[in-house]
Parts: C-alpha cells; sequence; structure tokens
C-alpha cells in the first residue's frame, strides 16, 4: 500500500520554470534551456523537488512498457462483448413462467378475473420459495487453514524455520499497514499465499516482518513490482541497520524495475554513508541504463559531499569526469561538472 505525499505540504514550483520541468525531464529540451533550467534547480528548491516528481513519474512510465494485444485476446473480447449481447437480449424476454402463463391465460383474461389471477400468482409464488431452498440448498465446504503469527490459546505461534520454508514457493497477496504515530513504526500485515497460506503481523522492527520485506527485495523476480516498491517503503526508515541497507542496494543493482531501483536510492539517500552505499550511487550512476535512475545517483552523491558525509578520492573524480564526456543525459552531465569543480583542483587527487 503506498502512501500519497501531503499535498498541504507540498512547494509549488516557479511558474516560469514550471512547464520546462517536464520537458527537462524528458531531455526535450534545447542545449541553452536545458542549461538554464539545471541552473535554476541547483538553488530553487521547489523546482528540484517538482523536477524529482517528474523524473519519478518518468520512470514508472517507461518501465511499464507498451504491450499489444494478441490476435487470441481480441478474439476473446469479441466473444465475451457478443455472449454479453446476448444476455442482455435474454433478459430483457420474458421467462418462461411468464410465457406459459400468457398462453394459458392471456393478459385479457387477467384483467378480467383479477381475483383468481392473485390467487394464482399467490400458490406460484409459495411453491418456489417452498422448494428451491430444498433443490439448491448446498452446504459449504470446510475452509482452508490459515497460519498466523499471532499466539492464541488453540494454536502457536509462527517460527522462523516455518516462515523460510514458506517464502521460496510463496507468492504475496498483499502488504498492508496502518500507521500508528510519528515516531512509532507501522502495524504490518503479509499475506503469503503457498500451499499452507500464512499471514505474518508486527512491525518493520518485529523479525518476522523484516525477514519477509528482505527476502522480497532479495528475490525481486518472484513477486511483483507493487510489493517490492511497498517494501522498499516500509525498510526505508531503517536504513542504519546493515541487513536493510544491504537489501536496498542489492535492489538498487539487480531490480529489473526501474520505478523500483529508483525508490531504493532515495531510501539510501540520507543513509549513512557506508563504502557499500556509496559503491551503489557510483555504480548506478556508471552503469544503470535509466536517465532517472542517473540522476537520482548523482544528487545522492551530491548530497553527500554537500554535508561532508563523503571524502572525494581519485576513482570518485575520475567516474565524475567521464561522466561529463560520455553521459547521454544534459542534467548528469551539468551535475557531474559542477561536483569536480567543487571538488577543487586535479592536483589533490
Amino acid at each position: 500500500m503506498s502512501q500519497e505525499p501531503n499535498q498541504h505540504n507540498r512547494q509549488v514550483a516557479c511558474p516560469e520554470f514550471e512547464r520546462r520541468l517536464v520537458l527537462f525531464a524528458a531531455d526535450e529540451l534545447e542545449r541553452d534551456e536545458r542549461a538554464e533550467v539545471a541552473q535554476h534547480v541547483e538553488h530553487c528548491t521547489a523546482c528540484a523537488s517538482e523536477l524529482r516528481r517528474e523524473q519519478l513519474l518518468l520512470a514508472a512510465v517507461m518501465a511499464s512498457g507498451r504491450i499489444e494485444p494478441s490476435a487470441d485476446l481480441l478474439a476473446a473480447c469479441r466473444d465475451s462483448l457478443a455472449e454479453a449481447l446476448d444476455a442482455v437480449a435474454d433478459a430483457n424476454r420474458p421467462s418462461l413462467l411468464a410465457r406459459w402463463a400468457e398462453k394459458l391465460y392471456p393478459g385479457r383474461w387477467f384483467a378480467m378475473h383479477p381475483a383468481l389471477s392473485a390467487a394464482l400468482f399467490v400458490v406460484a409464488g409459495f411453491s418456489v420459495g417452498s422448494l428451491a431452498p430444498r433443490l439448491f440448498h448446498a452446504r459449504p465446504g470446510p475452509l482452508a487453514p490459515v497460519a498466523t503469527n499471532a499466539p492464541s490459546a488453540t494454536s502457536p505461534a509462527i517460527t522462523a524455520a516455518q516462515i523460510d520454508q514458506v517464502l521460496p514457493t510463496a507468492d504475496i497477496a498483499g502488504i498492508n499497514w496502518t500507521p500508528v504515530g510519528e515516531n512509532e513504526a507501522p502495524q504490518v500485515e503479509l499475506q503469503l499465499n503457498a500451499e499452507r497460506p500464512m499471514v505474518v503481523h508486527g512491525t518493520v522492527d518485529s523479525s518476522d516482518v523484516k525477514r519477509v520485506l528482505l527476502y522480497v527485495l532479495h528475490n525481486g523476480q518472484q513477486f511483483s513490482p507493487d510489493v517490492r516498491l511497498d517494501s522498499v517503503e516500509l525498510l526505508k526508515t531503517r536504513t542504519n541497520d546493515p541487513d536493510i541497507r544491504q537489501a536496498l542496494c542489492s535492489a538498487v543493482r539487480s531490480d529489473q524495475n526501474p520505478a523500483v531501483r529508483l525508490k531504493a536510492l532515495e531510501a539510501l539517500n540520507g543513509s549513512e554513508p557506508q563504502a557499500i552505499v556509496r559503491q551503489t550511487l557510483i555504480d548506478a550512476l556508471v552503469q544503470d541504463a535509466n536517465p532517472g535512475v542517473r540522476i537520482e545517483a548523482i544528487n545522492a552523491l551530491r548530497a553527500l559531499a554537500e554535508r561532508g558525509a563523503m571524502q572525494p578520492d581519485a576513482r570518485l573524480v575520475g567516474v565524475l569526469r567521464e561522466r561529463i564526456q560520455k553521459d547521454p543525459n544534459s542534467y548528469i552531465r551539468l551535475q557531474s561538472a559542477s561536483m569536480v569543480r567543487e571538488l577543487g583542483p586535479r592536483e589533490k587527487y
């Protein structure tokens, strides 16, 4: 379950740059205009936030792709439409009982004998009401057992071994959470579909919930992008945990969906500047094919450098100089050049 940002706290972009921010994110501006916008967003937080939102939207759209319907799907849709039209036509026809009654007792006859007609319908209704339940009543079958990690008087709590046994073949039907307080971890419910269905409850800090969410990020190909995005959303406030930090870095490096990689990068932006985080940001800047992901990587690197959380070295400067020459995105080239200027002269490295 995703959470929308608070619209009341959203900063409004400058009117003269608002339209160009969309074109900038799509790399559709001329060189002079791109330079002007890039210089503006360096100093305007509102426009920088709006640009970030446009980049996220662009990454999500590019990730979805366009799927052409197959001939089989079109044929199935036509058949479904024909069946629906037939069903409407059948619904407008008189029922079998009405047609039978009309033949035996024409409408004029009903009008001439209202009392007898009413009695006839009462008897027919009573008969149908009495016989139908006996003919069509079916006893419900037994419900499939559902395991839960909430202990009760009759069933024990789920163990870590049971969760590990189910996860390799499970599909997560949904991740639901309820915010409780500003400084409190939300209550999370994970619904696992497997041969033995399982519902895991707890907070992000509980070992069972954390175990499932980390498994999702390390085995992204097994789960849908929505499930992976929700997992990152829940784990992003716990980046000081080494296991969570490693899982987010793994998602940035290997997840096939650029929206998931982008969200994982945002989660790492602001975490402790560990060597694995630094290397992940650099690798994303150099290797990721999605421009939105690379833009987030250069922004995160610059944020680390500005707050003094990352010491520059020759390798970082070399990567930035390479991006100035080779990156197809002009924003990344401009930001890389700006970082090189801020890091100092070449002789320092």
